[in-house]
């Protein structure tokens, strides 16, 4: 496809993205407005009460997008994978953006601009469709997660952190390593908890023999038994 920036084609050709089944026609409008940046990890993507000028699609690298509570602590409320999509509730809703997106690691997104989007969601029912179904889905989890978040006690909460890291980001070639190093920290925030309690709580898990631990690599050596831990609550 003519005029296609490699940063963008997994946003706009890989399988499960909202923009794949898009006409070439389509996606060469979206290329055609679109930008394309890059970030280290650590970087802000952007910032809660900034104004939404698109859609952010992640090209690659890993996106974590965090609320400040009312003491000032961070909680993670969702973590975006390469082909998805961020900022769009926002966009939708008409609302300066309500949390702050943050690179994990080095990451490449496109944003394509707001007024190409909406155009093609006039024109285009099965793309609009396909946006709600995201939609739709980022809101169940969310739903999930809050419940689970406060009704849950420590070792069930962080029990079903790692069984989301590894259902967002797979793991290694290994099968057991989890794709993506979080700080303990992070990981804390992921879980709705203090660091001290992660940390302690990682090392019983490791004492127990359900996970490895290596850094900020986690190996899950069991994980039936970490299901069962996270479904005890």
């Amino acid at each position: 496809m003519a005029g296609l920036q490699s940063p963008c084609y997994d946003c706009l050709k890989v399988p499960g993205s909202v923009f794949y089944n898009l006409c070439d026609a389509d996606k060469e409008q979206l290329i055609r407005g679109n930008s394309v940046r890059s970030f280290v990890k650590g970087e802000l993507i952007y910032r809660e009460g900034e104004k939404p000028n698109g859609i952010i699609c992640l090209s690659s690298g890993k996106v974590k997008i965090i609320k400040e509570g009312v003491s000032g602590r961070e909680q993670i409320i969702r973590l975006v994978r390469p082909s998805g999509i961020l900022g769009y509730r926002a966009l939708f809703a008409d609302e300066m953006y309500q949390a702050t997106a943050i690179a994990l690691e080095d990451s490449i997104v496109c944003q394509f601009h707001r007024d190409d989007i909406l155009e093609l969601i006039r024109r285009q029912p099965e793309f609009a469709l396909r946006i709600l179904k995201a939609m739709a889905y980022e809101l169940g989890l969310s739903n999930a997660r809050t419940v689970n978040l406060t009704q849950k006690h420590i070792r069930g909460r962080l029990a079903e952190s790692l069984l989301f890291l590894s259902n967002t980001y797979g793991y290694e070639r290994d099968g057991m390593t989890i794709r993506a190093y979080l700080s303990r920290e992070d990981l804390a925030n992921l879980s709705n908890m203090t660091a001290s309690n992660a940390i302690r709580t990682l090392s019983n898990f490791y004492q127990e023999g359900l996970v490895d631990i290596e850094g900020r690599r986690i190996k899950v050596l069991k994980p039936n038994e970490l299901e069962r831990v996270s479904r005890m609550g």
